[in-house]
């Protein structure tokens, strides 16, 4: 029985190793955007294959990682929460580390990164402003870029153009403000009624998935994206995300926000360093 635990063991760390994504990973096969609601419907913007988690990353997985938990809401298969950019980018090297994978994010903290620019509006939001760059070829994990994750949350090749991501009907696919608390909210975005209803995350996986098998890519909680948020123009031209800016791009909307923010086209964006209880994010790696 020893002998057959030991090997088993070793078999585990031999795929762990060799670079094949987990079983939670789904293969997205590559190719033009089928989508036409879109916004890189039509733009020429053709995306390799790359893997993808079907789930947001659950606080059990952060904590095995990072040792602590740092989500107003807690519970073990409900998704982190209240994690920047930056948390992001180091659970994604440090997992790659745990799993003998090759880091995909080179992170220097002493150098500011002098793309990382005030905000026009508010000035200057994010005192951290580690400089942070990529190895293209590594096998580790990582955030998607927002071309993928957009490719990847309208079904990629299996796209049916839905509004939301598996579905036309947001309450199939999503949790938001209306649906995640005690009682199904109507009428006009309120805080103070949200909070009366105890809005909050919700476990992943709990809705329909879209057409590649991916959960909660609308609603739940907002996913962090590598790219700098900018003009589409730019970042259509530019799908990598190498230009500057003064925020990171966030997709999906969450629990807190609306129906419309759920929508797999919709846009936002935060500080690198901003944080919430609706702010989480999933990882991708290259195939």
């Amino acid at each position: 029985m020893k002998k057959l635990i030991v090997a088993v063991a070793i078999l585990i760390a031999a795929s762990i190793c060799s670079g094949e994504a987990p079983d939670t990973f789904v293969l997205v096969k590559g190719g033009a955007f089928k989508d036409t609601t879109s916004n890189y419907y039509g733009k020429g913007v053709t995306l390799s294959d790359f893997y993808i988690d079907k789930y947001d990353i659950t606080q059990k997985e952060w904590l095995q990682v990072m040792g602590s938990n740092p989500s107003r809401f807690k519970g073990d298969s409900l998704p982190v929460e209240m994690v920047s950019w930056y948390d992001s980018i180091e659970y994604c090297n440090k997992r790659s580390m745990r799993e003998g994978l090759r880091p995909y994010y080179k992170i220097d903290k002493n150098k500011k990164d002098l793309n990382n620019k005030p905000d026009p509006k508010f000035g200057d939001l994010d005192s951290i402003k580690w400089t942070v760059t990529i190895h293209p070829g590594a096998n580790g994990y990582r955030l998607p870029t927002e071309a993928e994750w957009e490719y990847a949350a309208d079904g990629g090749q299996m796209s049916r153009s839905y509004i939301y991501s598996g579905s036309n009907k947001v309450d199939e696919v999503a949790w938001y403000w209306k649906n995640s608390g005690d009682n199904y909210l109507t009428g006009f975005w309120s805080w103070p009624t949200i909070e009366q209803n105890h809005d909050r995350t919700r476990p992943v996986g709990a809705k329909k998935p879209n057409e590649l098998g991916l959960y909660d890519m609308s609603g739940d909680v907002r996913q962090w994206c590598w790219d700098w948020y900018g003009d589409l123009k730019r970042n259509v031209s530019d799908p990598l995300g190498t230009h500057e800016g003064f925020s990171r791009v966030w997709r999906g909307g969450g629990w807190i926000g609306a129906e419309f923010a759920t929508a797999t086209a919709f846009r936002g964006s935060l500080a690198a360093n901003g944080k919430g209880p609706d702010q989480g994010f999933r990882v991708c790696r290259n195939k």
